[in-house]
């Protein structure tokens, strides 16, 4: 058995290792220490929520390390008005910590049971700006754009075209780049009047950005 004392030790240690990894900003901080990453995981790595590791998840999927989470959603820039769309839902819990420090969350995800299994711990944890929906993230959400901010949690070649198009003027979206698992980039583009900004962040490895929906919703 778990007791008060310990859990209150892991989520000091939990912290300390988002703040050691470089994320600073109090209030991504505040919205991880809210969000308990426990129900995102189950089973077999049920126990190790709360160590700084990325763990798999179903549909051969993985839930991302939490100090990756912290780095992708800071980089973001986010401001309590802001609608923001995420490519690759996962277990969700990048977006039930965006839903935390934004207006309203638009998550996408190619496998159905993914958005599925989600969608239920947003409703137990009473998330009702996240709206969670099966798609090709590839092409984004284009009935919902523009989006103030885009958040890709799976790595492409390049930004994809149709993502950088729902972006608003002065909107940031933050995704890993690179042609193979081995070596990626994230990276934060920001859309100008006159064109787009690259920056190059650190390096990471995600699963690659798949086009067209899983084998679970065909």
């Amino acid at each position: 058995m778990t007791g008060p004392d310990d859990t209150a030790e892991r989520k000091m240690q939990f912290l300390y290792a988002l703040r050691s990894k470089g994320v600073t900003d109090q209030r991504v901080l505040s919205a991880m220490e809210r969000v308990d990453r426990g129900p995102f995981i189950r089973g077999y790595f049920s126990d190790r929520a709360y160590e700084d590791m990325p763990l798999p998840i179903a549909c051969g999927q993985t839930i991302s390390q939490p100090s990756v989470v912290g780095l992708m959603t800071q980089a973001l820039k986010l401001s309590p008005r802001d609608k923001v769309l995420e490519v690759g839902t996962g277990s969700g819990y990048q977006a039930a910590i965006l839903a935390q420090l934004v207006r309203r969350v638009y998550t996408i995800d190619r496998h159905r049971r993914l958005v599925q299994e989600a969608s239920r711990i947003f409703r137990e944890l009473d998330l009702t700006n996240i709206t969670a929906l099966t798609a090709d993230g590839s092409f984004g959400l284009p009935d919902q754009a523009p989006f103030d901010r885009i958040l890709v949690t799976a790595a492409a070649e390049d930004p994809p075209g149709p993502l950088l198009a729902q972006l608003k003027i002065d909107g940031i979206m933050v995704l890993p780049v690179g042609q193979s698992d081995a070596v990626q980039s994230l990276i934060r583009v920001t859309r100008r009047e006159t064109g787009f900004e690259y920056d190059e962040l650190l390096p990471v490895r995600f699963v690659p950005l798949v086009e067209g929906l899983g084998r679970d919703t065909a």
